[in-house]
């Protein structure tokens, strides 16, 4: 069983640490993704009493007590982390799992899967905030990859400068040398159905 990597700061170490201690003797902290893998994926932490832990559950030691993390929820919370920040407005736990909608992908991957990857971690959360999505359809010979806009992304008249300027850019960046290029399918397919 690999042990994943969830870094979690002095801060938060601490803030869990005062927290536990009123609660039972040997509660630690659970810390899990609902919907993994998913574009919806939201990641939280909860108490952990003794007797809610599962045999398959990964254990990880830190100052004071242990965060306990399930299987499911494994893959998809490495390189977490967890802070305990203060500012103006109050103190607050703050949570980042850059894995939580898609687990990660190796490099000697595919190509797509790897694209695929930077989409659904990356690209998609900024789309999101506007409604829309995109999904890879296909990586031509020549190296460009081809995508599908769903959503609110779909006949929007802003998709060609989205497309453009921000998903091409980013994604040719990431794969400098193996992407040349980035179409929105209905370039490809151009029909009167996208427009109600």
């Amino acid at each position: 069983m690999a042990t994943i990597m969830i870094s979690i700061s002095e801060t938060a170490q601490v803030h869990f640490k005062k927290l536990l201690e009123n609660q039972a003797e040997n509660t630690n902290i659970r810390v899990f993704v609902v919907n993994p893998g998913t574009p919806g994926a939201e990641c939280g932490v909860s108490y952990c009493p003794p007797d809610a832990v599962e045999e398959s559950d990964v254990q990880l030691p830190f100052n004071g007590f242990s965060a306990v993390v399930d299987q499911e929820s494994a893959p998809y919370l490495e390189e977490a982390e967890i802070d305990f920040v203060t500012d103006q407005m109050g103190s607050q736990l703050t949570l980042k799992a850059p894995n939580a909608k898609a687990r990660k992908v190796s490099e000697d991957a595919p190509l797509a899967e790897r694209v695929e990857y930077i989409i659904t971690s990356e690209i998609n959360p900024q789309l999101a905030n506007h409604g829309g999505q995109v999904m890879l359809m296909e990586i031509t010979e020549e190296g460009v990859a081809i995508l599908q806009f769903g959503g609110g992304c779909n006949g929007c008249s802003m998709v060609d400068v989205t497309l453009k300027d921000g998903i091409e850019k980013q994604l040719l960046e990431q794969f400098p040398n193996e992407l040349t290029g980035v179409k929105d399918v209905t370039e490809h397919q151009a029909g009167e159905h996208s427009y109600y």
